[in-house]
């Protein structure tokens, strides 16, 4: 071969070869994303300094009376994470971490047992007998309904009563009762805002022991001033007091009367900070139910963060959600089922067997989306394939053990910003949510320590927790059963 062709040859093939290897890397390039390091860091240390409560209010007022002004029929509220609200105690951010995945571990333990008694068919007169009439001091029951509300990272400001007195109240799509802290107070823990005193309400209306919402109680006795409620959840947490009608508020957007609400006068338990809980669940005493909501949506902003976000009822959702099928469980109607069909990592489709989200026949199985769990809990085959694959793709990234629940941890503290392999979430269509880097690595210290914010379950149901939620408006479509998920429309 003359000595100019064997030149040809050689710069053929260093050519061909420099192609792919560039091909290769824009394949590459396709499935990862950027994390910016040093903007979560500098969130997990102001956390401890969160906004003034003029500042809360300030936004809280923006956010309401600018929100939906031409559409009347939209009901809107400020929505703030707990950080915001409430200064933590903590020592340190790892500290509060560990508390934060503690009070979550009781709640997913509480959905999976209230899930059970479902199943059963066990009502809860089998576990403890109604009365005809009790004192606070006489209910101390197992799990009966509702989730722990110990890991409640977001807070609404709703409106109650005649005038109208706001309240932050904790958002949860996994219970069906709202309630408020009430005087006279048996036991009250310690909240942000003055207690509520009904008799300064000219709306507040106790319910009789025949009326429909009261027979709608899971668990229920009869008093001398009405219908009494209970609602106990399954870390010991539990409210104690009178079902009653009241005027709810929100914001700037309207009111609506004569909504069904629990006035606990016997309160203990994780609900620090917030005046109660609001119930977005599936059930016929939700608040979406009793205002007769055709959808609602929220955006859930980093918990980390300051800043606040809005709590929608009526209001449609982005042109631009990827839409994905609510699934009906045929044993309880609380929890919002979504029809998920897959994982991918790094653009790879994790080998998971599609029934493993799936619900059966008996009401097993299946994942919901939970605005009160924190960490995303997958069967701990669907886990391991997705973290087995995360970790084939950071290999570069130096391993930091394991912290808590979390098995898989990286130290970036001598990085600014890494390129990490993206996750998503696929639906059926071949509809796919690709998350943000922010919703699967997260720091658990203010130095740079990020773990993998997904965890095993041994039980058949997974959850969508809120940390992959951050970020994303999810839409919930109730007149259609569908549930739609936006990226940055908080």
């Amino acid at each position: 071969m003359p000595l100019s062709n064997s030149f040809f040859f050689i710069f053929l093939i260093i050519f061909s070869f420099s192609t792919i290897s560039s091909c290769s890397s824009i394949h590459d390039s396709h499935h990862q994303i950027i994390l910016d390091v040093s903007a979560s860091i500098n969130k997990a240390r102001q956390v401890f300094f969160p906004k003034s409560s003029s500042q809360i209010e300030e936004e809280k007022s923006k956010s309401t009376a600018t929100a939906y002004a031409s559409q009347s029929s939209v009901l809107s509220l400020s929505l703030h994470a707990r950080a915001s609200v409430v200064k933590p105690h903590h020592r340190n951010y790892s500290v509060l971490t560990l508390d934060r995945l503690n009070r979550d571990a009781a709640r997913v333990n509480s959905i999976n047992s209230r899930l059970q008694l479902a199943l059963h068919n066990f009502t809860h007169s089998d576990l403890k007998p109604v009365q005809t009439e009790f004192q606070p001091e006489d209910l101390q029951s197992p799990v009966t309904s509702g989730v722990s509300q110990g890991s409640g990272e977001y807070f609404a400001r709703f409106g109650v009563g005649q005038p109208a007195k706001e309240y932050y109240m904790v958002i949860d799509t996994g219970s069906d009762i709202s309630w408020l802290q009430c005087q006279p107070c048996t036991d009250c823990y310690q909240q942000t805002d003055p207690i509520f005193d009904p008799s300064t309400s000219s709306s507040y209306r106790p319910l009789t022991c025949g009326s429909p919402q009261c027979s709608a109680l899971e668990v229920k006795s009869c008093g001398r001033a009405g219908c009494l409620y209970e609602v106990s959840y399954g870390d010991g947490s539990y409210t104690i007091g009178d079902f009653a009608t009241e005027t709810l508020s929100f914001g700037n957007s309207g009111a609506v009367n004569s909504v069904a609400i629990g006035c606990g006068h016997d309160n203990e338990g994780l609900f620090t900070g917030s005046a109660g809980i609001i119930g977005l669940g599936g059930g016929s005493l939700s608040l979406p139910s009793q205002v007769k909501a055709s959808s609602f949506s929220y955006c859930l902003v980093n918990r980390d963060s300051s800043s606040a976000s809005t709590l929608e009822f009526n209001s449609a959702p982005p042109s631009d959600s990827v839409v994905a099928s609510m699934v009906k469980n045929p044993k309880i109607d609380v929890y919002f089922y979504v029809e998920l069909t897959g994982i991918s990592v790094g653009g790879q489709k994790l080998s998971i067997p599609p029934s493993l989200f799936q619900v059966d026949g008996n009401g097993r199985g299946g994942i919901i989306v939970d605005s009160g769990t924190a960490i995303t809990r997958l069967q701990t085959q669907a886990y391991n394939a997705l973290r087995d694959t995360f970790a084939k793709y950071t290999t570069n990234l130096p391993s930091a053990g394991s912290f808590a629940l979390f098995d898989t941890c990286y130290d970036l503290s001598s990085m600014s910003r890494v390129s990490v392999p993206t996750v998503a979430f696929e639906f059926s269509g071949g509809k796919t949510l690709q998350l943000k880097p922010t919703n699967y690595l997260i720091p658990v210290d203010s130095s740079g320590k990020f773990c993998l914010a997904f965890a095993p379950t041994s039980s058949a149901l997974s959850i969508i927790g809120n940390v992959q939620q951050q970020g994303t408006r999810v839409s919930f479509d109730l007149a259609n059963r569908a549930i739609g998920f936006s990226p940055n429309k908080c």
